[in-house]
């Protein structure tokens, strides 16, 4: 299975849109989850775009 590649952009809305499920109170797992992407995903992202 070929590994997914996210452009900028979508990374950023992932981004955002997991930042706004962490402010209506869920976890980071569960965040991470519908976006779907792994946390660990999130956290590198987080470092490359701040």
């Amino acid at each position: 299975m070929a590994r997914k590649r996210y452009s900028d952009e979508d990374v950023r809305r992932l981004l955002r849109e997991i930042e706004l499920s962490l402010a209506s109170g869920s976890d980071v797992a569960t965040a991470c989850r519908s976006a779907g992407v792994s946390d660990a995903t999130y956290y590198t992202w987080r470092k490359w775009f701040p």
